[in-house]
């Protein structure tokens, strides 16, 4: 426990807070630039005593209760919360991933998305959200249940989910699906639902187990992606990705390069999409037309 260093942190967080911050009103004659101490011990549910003296670096190291408590008074981030805890001498707690609800701000992003193929994918792999466009372009991803809401579960079990894509470039986005995967895996190894999808790919696939078994890692950029399209042909794409800052969701939006003919696809899709949802089975691709 460093007292010294977490006695100043309190404090300067405290100063930074003002009153109408955390619903208190306004008295006249205030000598603190902040809050008080009686302030925060009020909002924290302890007595104004015990909070002084951690802010005087003297009384008993603080329980991870009375610092979770004080936490929450002082209105701390998640960041803030775990730099306590640390100055405190305590290992961080485990943050648990929502894989299922789309994080507000990352949401609030994807909905300006209109005019360009994009969708929202957890650490898993599972589309959480798409936008018309996007399911114009690679189908309905998010019809899925079971494991087989994972992009890897998908890729390395179903041949038809290697369809749309040359067969040349395979080898490529199978080692670049098991990156990402192991990623995952490696920043939260306890997490179960990520340990089944791997347990369940190793003794299901032959390839996944094998480059799974040379830990293949990649870096930020991803090559264009190929896509054989049945209405509009073969493309060339960029996915664009914006990840979150708890690296539990990304949001991937699909471009391609002015002026090319790839570009032009893009837009005849943009103009066909309502007419080809309306036809068919979200399911799928649409069809190509026979006129």
């Amino acid at each position: 426990m460093d007292r010294a260093e977490l006695a100043d942190f309190l404090h300067t967080r405290r100063e930074a807070l003002q009153p109408e911050d955390v619903g208190l009103p306004r008295t006249r004659r205030r000598r603190t630039s902040g809050l008080r101490r009686e302030e925060v011990a009020a909002l924290s549910s302890m007595s104004t005593d015990y909070y002084s003296r951690i802010e005087q670096q003297r009384g008993p190291r603080p329980s991870e209760q009375m610092l979770a408590a004080i936490a929450r008074g002082l209105r701390l981030s998640l960041d803030e919360r775990d730099h306590l805890f640390r100055l405190a001498g305590y290992a961080t707690q485990k943050r648990v991933s929502r894989t299922d609800h789309v994080n507000p701000g990352m949401l609030r992003i994807f909905h300006r998305m209109e005019d360009t193929p994009a969708q929202i994918m957890n650490h898993l792999g599972e589309t959480l959200a798409q936008n018309r466009y996007s399911t114009v372009l690679i189908g309905d991803q998010t019809r899925h249940t079971g494991m087989a809401r994972a992009l890897a579960y998908r890729w390395f079990t179903d041949p038809a989910e290697r369809q749309p894509f040359p067969t040349e470039d395979h080898p490529r986005h199978s080692r670049t699906i098991t990156a990402q995967l192991l990623a995952s895996h490696t920043r939260d190894s306890t997490d179960p639902r990520t340990t089944a999808l791997v347990d369940a790919l190793l003794n299901t696939s032959e390839e996944f187990a094998q480059i799974w078994s040379e830990h293949p890692v990649i870096g930020p950029y991803c090559e264009p992606k190929r896509i054989q399209h049945p209405q509009v042909g073969p493309l060339e794409l960029h996915g664009q990705s914006l990840v979150d800052p708890d690296q539990s969701q990304i949001l991937t939006v699909f471009t391609a390069g002015p002026g090319s003919e790839s570009h032009d696809k893009l837009q005849i899709l943009s103009i066909l999409g309502d007419r080809s949802l309306s036809g068919t089975d979200r399911g799928s691709w649409p069809r190509a037309s026979r006129t």
